[in-house]
């Protein structure tokens, strides 16, 4: 008997989709060309919002305000499943300027978000005596270890996960998808879902995607400050023209990020490292190259306006996305997971999946990428 449900891609968004659908009775088979988690999921900085909400689009602030809401009583579920701990926390963002304070105040005013404008000399000397925005309800959560939660608490509910398993074709009986092929075998379903993240567009038979999801590569530093460095020195989320500093809880400092086409290359750079650094150590002196650990790349599902995609396809119903997050995949994924779940049962989710929706020019998937099955 096939799995009700097959998803594609475990990242935070495949895993949480696979999460959901589970606890509403589906038997779910998870893939992944990887290792879960260990993509977009693992290289981001785990702000859960927006950096600016007041630059993005109704669609993008609904989902994510929709999600962030639904957030720390699901990553407390998840973790209680897994036994292991996300390090999720408020931490609030301190907005340095330039902003734009009018669109701010206006927009947190008809969101409910607490904002204030506030002297960020006392803890930030480098920073010259204007005010910032304090935005103090901001949370985060550590990414790698969300990851860990997120595969061990799907592993728990009875997810089927099977990693390494590259798809190589998708396969239709009677004008439906009935499963697909990957490296490791084949696999039938009632329905799938392709969470994919960058990679949703580039895989095999559905091409024309690439225009709706595509890679955008971001480079990370991570740098560990010694205790008595640390104590008072960033006790929050700092965020200046894109760039961010964002504190763990053992002393270890994210900063990023940046935003590159550069397709499907991971490699890293020394212009980026450079950014970076000079970021970091303008905001925090204490951050130098003596502390630096590791730098990364990740490449985020980029997507047009940065609104994702969950939808089911417009030629196969039983064929549905959950991709295209940009930046906020880890934001998003609860969310995300429950819009994809009432359409997959047919219900209204709870805000309107419309602006999630595939164009109406969007092209058909190519015919000669997939295999035609006998019906059973």
């Amino acid at each position: 008997m096939p799995p009700d449900i097959l998803i594609i891609g475990a990242g935070a968004v495949g895993l949480a989709s696979a999460l959901e659908l589970t606890q509403r009775g589906a038997r779910v088979t998870l893939l992944d060309r990887s290792l879960s988690g260990t993509e977009s999921t693992w290289a981001g900085g785990g702000i859960l919002s927006p950096l600016l909400p007041w630059n993005y689009s109704a669609a993008v602030n609904a989902l994510s305000e929709y999600s962030r809401q639904l957030f720390p009583d699901w990553c407390a579920r998840q973790e209680s499943l897994a036994g292991l701990e996300a390090e999720y926390q408020v931490s609030g963002m301190l907005v340095l300027p330039p902003f734009d304070e009018t669109d701010a105040f206006a927009w947190c005013g008809r969101h409910g978000w607490c904002c204030e404008l506030r002297d960020s000399a006392a803890w930030l000397p480098t920073i010259a005596a204007r005010k910032s925005l304090w935005l103090p309800d901001v949370a985060q959560a550590r990414n790698p270890r969300l990851a860990q939660v997120l595969r061990a608490a799907a592993l728990a509910v009875g997810v089927n996960i099977v990693e390494m398993a590259s798809v190589t074709r998708l396969m239709v009986a009677g004008g439906r998808i009935s499963g697909v092929q990957t490296t490791q075998g084949d696999f039938a379903a009632a329905a799938v879902v392709v969470a994919a993240g960058a990679w949703s567009g580039a895989l095999v038979g559905i091409d024309a995607l690439s225009e709706r999801v595509f890679p955008v590569r971001g480079q990370m530093l991570l740098f560990k400050l010694p205790p008595e460095s640390l104590a008072g020195s960033l006790p929050t989320i700092v965020l200046q023209n894109g760039h961010y500093l964002i504190p763990r809880r053992d002393g270890h400092v994210l900063a990023g990020s940046t935003l590159e086409a550069a397709g499907f290359d991971k490699s890293t750079t020394d212009a980026a490292r450079l950014e970076l650094l000079a970021f970091a150590g303008g905001i925090l002196p204490s951050l130098t190259e003596q502390c630096l650990q590791q730098h990364w790349s990740g490449l985020r599902p980029g997507s047009p306006d940065n609104i994702p995609l969950i939808s089911p396809h417009p030629d196969y119903t039983n064929l549905y996305f959950n991709s295209g997050h940009f930046r906020y995949g880890v934001t998003m994924a609860p969310g995300s997971a429950q819009v994809l779940a009432d359409l997959i049962e047919g219900k209204s989710p709870a805000i309107s999946a419309a602006p999630y929706a595939f164009p109406s020019n969007f092209a058909a998937i190519a015919e000669t990428d997939i295999q035609e099955v006998a019906a059973n």
